[in-house]
């Protein structure tokens, strides 16, 4: 967390609140957090005196661009949260805390109508960059086609979790959404992607688009039918099987032993 889905709820949160407003100041105490040689004078002199003119995605990568300056990309890592004005995207984020701490602020930019828009990440496993460069990502997963997924996974000895996961072949899948849609699917997280047949990888295609649409319209990666299972004792909500919990891809996963194949 948080996976496409949430970065979606926070292109909209910026969009609808963030655009063509003066920037005044921006505060980015953490070094860290600024990635691939940006510095905190760089971010400054990119943003004072401008204005945020658009909000867009790719996979889990947020992209803002400035208007006549470079784009800013943002990454939220597994605790990042975006705020803007004290509204949230989100009620909650899961596996993360919620806890209103202002210590965790990471980059805060100010506007000069006395709001402002802040990235809050506790973990400190996200960061911002300036003109990230996209074409190391994947395509994004909410228009993944058919064809793209048989590209995927022709040829690869990986565990189709793995491959599923992995942000240079496809773009903002992350682990809840990637057990439910291989729960979905009926295929067992572990198999060589390249195993799947013609009607599996049909199977997978849809469970991808449908566990997408499905969760977005809950409100999250964490609202999967799987989730509420993912704990030692889980049973299967298709048939009530024992979960399996296994590390794959160097994620902790669930699966039914019964269902997926």
């Amino acid at each position: 967390m948080p996976e496409l889905l949430e970065i979606e709820a926070y292109r909209r949160l910026f969009e609808d609140r963030a655009l063509d407003r003066r920037i005044a100041e921006v505060e980015a105490p953490d070094a860290w957090y600024l990635k691939e040689g940006l510095g905190a004078d760089a971010l400054r002199d990119a943003l004072v005196g401008g204005h945020f003119s658009a909000a867009r995605r790719h996979g889990k990568l947020l992209l803002v661009d400035v208007a006549g300056r470079p784009t800013v990309g943002i990454r939220f890592g597994m605790t990042g949260r975006l705020i803007v004005d004290e509204h949230h995207a989100l009620d909650r984020l899961e596996y993360g805390s919620n806890r209103p701490n202002p210590a965790w602020d990471r980059v805060v930019v100010r506007f000069e109508d006395g709001g402002d828009a802040r990235v809050r990440d506790p973990r400190r496993l996200g960061g911002v960059i300036l003109e990230p460069d996209t074409d190391r990502l994947g395509p994004d997963a909410a228009s993944l086609s058919l064809r793209q997924v048989r590209a995927l996974v022709e040829g690869s000895r990986a565990p189709v979790k793995a491959v599923l996961m992995d942000q240079a072949r496809v773009a903002g899948l992350g682990n809840l959404l990637v057990d439910d849609a291989l729960w979905r699917a009926a295929i067992d997280p572990a198999r060589p992607a390249r195993s799947l047949a013609d009607d599996e990888v049909r199977a997978l295609h849809r469970a991808v688009r449908t566990t997408l649409t499905t969760l977005g319209r809950r409100g999250g990666s964490h609202t999967g039918d799987l989730q509420p299972q993912r704990h030692d004792g889980g049973l299967c909500p298709t048939d009530g099987t024992p979960l399996r919990r296994r590390r794959i891809g160097g994620r902790t996963t669930y699966s039914c032993p019964r269902h997926q194949r």
